[in-house]
């Protein structure tokens, strides 16, 4: 459904020197499929994530959103893809001066939803993750818990084919990350939603993904099921990850 065809990234280090960023790299993942993509810091994790929804252009290779070739050269088509992409991040990037409903509710009038469907939206996202008595209150009135979930129903908002989470959990407690991937996983199961988020915590992926790829230099270094909350490696790379995160 989401694909990377080899693509490479590149980013200039000073004037003369460009370092790569990402190199060959082809991802996959289907509907409703949830996939991880883990590595140390550097690794180019968030920059592959990025990909997906165009907002890091590729230096070389390909990006297809739902069969459709996506392109720099095409703003408006981009725009319209983008809205069918949701995104979460480590930091929340909430609205501080507007409620919890508002923020909710900024991407539906963004794209222009008639007030009574955003009311009904807003209300049904925030009932899912079990936010509706916050309704009225300002972020600083929220743990980060209960930000990081206002940010998972604004993401999902708009009726998403495509949830990119970027490293979600790692500004949470231990208790708090396990609260926050059950609701990513209801919300998978819910809409059938694809998700595929970066994160460093190997944890993270046994407990949420169906799927993972391990990143080393820009590399993919494998491409690993999840089951049962189980993954075995067979390079020495992904061994030692798995041992250390």
């Amino acid at each position: 459904m989401f694909e990377l065809k080899h693509v490479t990234k590149k980013f200039k280090a000073d004037r003369s020197e460009f370092v790569t960023v990402l190199k060959n790299v082809s991802l996959c993942v289907s509907q409703g499929e949830i996939l991880g993509l883990i590595g140390l810091s550097g690794a180019g994790k968030s920059t592959a994530l990025r990909m997906f929804n165009f907002l890091e252009n590729p230096d070389e290779g390909l990006v297809f959103f739902k069969g459709l070739h996506l392109s720099a050269n095409r703003p408006t088509e981009l725009r319209g893809v983008r809205q069918k992409i949701g995104m979460i991040f480590q930091q929340f990037n909430l609205l501080t001066n507007k409620t919890v409903f508002e923020n909710v509710a900024f991407p539906l009038i963004i794209a222009r939803w008639p007030s009574k469907k955003i009311k009904i939206r807003v209300l049904e996202v925030l009932e899912l993750v079990q936010l509706a008595h916050k309704a009225n209150s300002y972020p600083h009135q929220l743990s980060g818990g209960q930000k990081q979930r206002v940010a998972i129903a604004r993401s999902v908002a708009n009726h998403p084919d495509l949830l990119l989470a970027d490293e979600p959990t790692s500004a949470l407690d231990p208790i708090t990350t396990i609260e926050i991937l059950d609701c990513l996983t209801s919300i998978n199961k819910e809409f059938n939603l694809s998700i595929i988020i970066a994160t460093h915590e190997m944890n993270v992926v046994r407990r949420l993904c169906h799927r993972v790829a391990l990143l080393d230099q820009g590399m993919i270094i494998e491409d690993l099921k999840v089951s049962n909350r189980q993954i075995h490696s067979s390079t020495d790379f992904g061994k030692k990850l798995l041992e250390i995160t």
